[in-house]
């Protein structure tokens, strides 16, 4: 009987905690084949009666465990926590604010367990119900760093999913401390499959995300996942340079035309010029910091999926 972990930040959410729990385990009790779960709790230096709340569900069921922040650490945090304390053969990811339908656990089970891929995603097709405004950045987001990354960030992606042991085990393999969850699952690799569905609003209470919390975590992410602003400080060198070339044309086609040439135009071309060099020498350094960077995050030089040792294994 294969076990299932279901790891839950949790941030301020005593409204919707026991019905999260209650809907959550329903969707489990009622898969086609029998499975053992756990629940993970990370209370993430919550203000209201979300300990309590966790404290009391611990004591009346087994299946349930917590972990308690000492203060507000964050999602990333929170969601490493509880990855890394999870011993299911599945890790599934949720929200409490019951946006993630606990019905979708079913077919991201059998997504793995019967289509063989790693890891089964769920995304947002509509923001609808949310601001425009916010809406319309979290699109210009999306698009952003996938034209800055190697890796693709899904448009609409959630957190919300389900994952095999091993792919977690990648994910936990990554000891980097600024973290961009949504990137390191993509970053890993491995097979995953979407669900796609329309927004849903929250069961109960408000977001803890603000616009500002948003933007925040965005150019975090951003940060963490790509070393492509570092590259800005060369197109600044080439822009630089490219005007003090056009001023220096200027200035030459004057004098052979016997025009005077103003101490102003020359001041101009210069200035450009060592403006362009300045760029060009913080690019160069940019360089080594990224290098830096890279270095620092310790990611590994590839994550091994299977070899024919496997297969040999599988078969005696």
């Amino acid at each position: 009987m294969d076990k299932i972990s279901v790891v839950c930040p949790c941030y301020n959410e005593e409204e919707c905690l026991p019905l999260f729990y209650e809907e959550t385990v329903k969707a489990l009790r009622a898969f086609s084949v029998p499975v053992d779960y756990e629940f993970i709790f990370v209370d993430d230096g919550s203000k209201d009666n979300t300990l309590p709340i966790l404290r009391e569900l611990a004591k009346q069921d087994a299946h349930v465990r917590y972990i308690s922040f000492s203060r507000n650490f964050g999602k990333e945090a929170a969601i490493y926590a509880g990855l890394k304390a999870a011993e299911g053969d599945c890790v599934t990811l949720m929200d409490a604010d019951l946006q993630d339908p606990p019905s979708f656990l079913a077919p991201m089970y059998d997504g793995i367990t019967k289509e063989g891929y790693d890891c089964v995603g769920c995304r947002r097709t509509t923001r609808k119900s949310e601001p425009k405004l916010r809406s319309a950045f979290a699109h210009l987001f999306y698009k952003l760093i996938n034209k800055v990354t190697t890796t693709e960030i899904v448009d609409g992606a959630r957190d919300f999913r389900m994952m095999t042991r091993q792919m977690v085990n990648a994910v936990l393999s990554l000891p980097e401390k600024d973290r961009f969850s949504k990137e390191l699952f993509s970053w890993v690799g491995f097979r995953t499959k979407w669900l796609e569905y329309e927004n849903i609003e929250r069961a109960k209470g408000t977001s803890k995300w603000s616009f500002r919390k948003l933007t925040r975590y965005a150019v975090g992410g951003i940060e963490s996942a790509t070393d492509a602003p570092l590259k800005i400080n060369l197109l600044f060198a080439a822009l630089f340079f490219l005007a003090g070339l056009v001023f220096a044309v200027i200035d030459i086609v004057f004098a052979a035309t016997g025009t005077d040439v103003s101490a102003t135009m020359i001041l101009l071309t210069v200035l450009f010029v060592c403006l362009s060099f300045l760029f060009l020498g913080i690019y160069v350094v940019s360089d080594y910091v990224k290098k830096i960077f890279t270095n620092v995050k310790s990611r590994p030089l590839f994550i091994v999926k299977e070899t024919d040792k496997d297969q040999t294994d599988g078969q005696n």
